[in-house]
């Protein structure tokens, strides 16, 4: 691959590539999948030197383009940040294997016996922005779900991912896997996101993860089926029977843990009887902390709000912003939710295991959490290892895509000489 201006043949040579690996680690031992993922977990650290050095170079870049705070602090790799990525590697590595799995078996009185069993989808396409360590979560995801995969990061963490990649590649020579498994772009040139929307012969998925506008660019030209990673709008809703420590504590973790992430608190929503009861103690908590609240009705009399306008429902802010909202009930909550969120993470905090129940029924976001942080939004923290992406659509993968989730099923179908009469 030399010619990195002609974007079609660059794009093609790697779908060829990656078409051809799949066919290898479709087949290929549990143990091998796993020696490569350890392998690529020590090389990481090895290399951190490395892979910081690289992140520098990103990190000036991020701060040419005038990203925001929060879109560099997705975009820094510290030490301890590289330590989350090798024990990240580590934990996929240990899970078990889906690929063969038998989801479902029967007989049938003709005499067959049916077995629906876990297959590799073939191979992945991921185009994501600003964060790096999604080089090596679907980069590990898919290897051990059996999946080729095409990697896109952004330009802004060109450098951190291309090195990060490197020890993944090490990781597969380590196992005696084709290197083509875990390919990367190698160019910034965005005509090769175009490209890979359209690449049906060699894609099977394309995943996006980042910004409204990556996923509605990848919505409207995709030609190969989208796993979409839509806006995390999520809300929190202070219901009126909430303690109020609790509300304080969590709505506090909800927005200012980490502002750049899609598990973000971006709506916050109190009860009005929580309000009568308690006063702006969760919106004086959030604008002690430093967060700008944005707020409609009585709590734009709050001192330090401002008032909401009203883009500011429905909108994602990755920042230390966020919009507020007093409602009058969980129903009128429910319906403010269901209007401006996005179908990936809301929250309840209650102590009313009934309207907790209700709030469960009612909607129907990707996750719903009651009394936990929507920062708890993650792969990582579900168990998986990883994720891919939290998966906002209803069809086939929804909520955080781990290595089950980049896997379709088979029917394997045995008989002894059986016809059909």
């Amino acid at each position: 691959m030399k010619d990195l201006d002609d974007i079609p043949q660059v794009m093609a040579e790697l779908g060829q590539a990656a078409r051809a690996a799949s066919a290898e680690l479709a087949f290929a031992a549990p143990e091998v999948k796993t020696k490569a993922l350890n392998a690529a977990a020590d090389a990481i650290w090895a290399k951190r030197a490395e892979i910081i050095a690289a992140n520098k170079k990103d990190m000036a870049f991020g701060a040419d383009k005038g990203l925001s705070p929060a879109m560099m602090d997705r975009l820094k790799l510290t030490e301890d940040r590289i330590a989350d990525i090798r024990d990240g590697l580590k934990l996929v590595a240990a899970q078990k294997d889906p690929v063969g799995d038998v989801i479902a078996q029967w007989d049938m009185p003709s005499g067959l016996n049916i077995r629906r069993v876990r297959t590799p989808l073939g191979v992945v396409g991921v185009i994501y922005e600003s964060r790096p360590n999604v080089t090596a979560d679907a980069g590990a995801l898919c290897l051990k779900s059996g999946n080729a995969v095409i990697l896109r990061g952004g330009s802004e963490s060109f450098h951190s991912s291309t090195a990060i990649h490197g020890c993944l590649v090490d990781g597969l020579k380590a196992a005696g896997l084709p290197e083509t498994a875990i390919q990367l772009v190698p160019t910034r040139d965005r005509a090769a996101v175009s490209e890979m929307l359209t690449m049906t012969d060699f894609i099977d998925v394309i995943v996006p993860r980042g910004g409204k506008g990556l996923v509605g660019l990848v919505q409207r030209e995709a030609r190969v089926p989208v796993f979409a990673h839509l806006e995390g709008i999520c809300h929190l809703y202070i219901d009126a029977k909430a303690d109020p420590a609790m509300a304080v504590e969590l709505a506090l973790n909800a927005k200012t843990r980490r502002t750049g992430i899609c598990g973000a608190m971006e709506c916050l929503l109190v009860d009005r009887a929580f309000y009568d009861a308690h006063g702006p103690l969760v919106v004086d908590a959030l604008v002690k902390a430093g967060v700008e609240v944005r707020a409609d009705g009585d709590l734009a009399q709050v001192d330090g709000t401002v008032a909401a306008e009203a883009g500011d429902f429905g909108k994602e802010f990755l920042d230390m912003i966020c919009a507020a909202k007093i409602v009058d009930g969980v129903d009128e909550a429910i319906a403010h939710i269901r209007t401006y969120g996005s179908n990936h993470t809301d929250g309840i905090v209650t102590d009313d295991q009934k309207t907790a129940n209700r709030f469960f029924e009612r909607l129907d976001s990707a996750i719903l959490m009651h009394n936990a942080s929507t920062q708890f939004a993650d792969g990582g923290e579900f168990g998986m290892g990883a994720e891919i992406g939290i998966a906002t659509g209803k069809m086939h993968a929804r909520g955080p895509v781990g290595a089950e989730q980049l896997t379709s099923f088979k029917y394997l179908v045995e008989g002894k000489g059986t016809v059909r009469g």
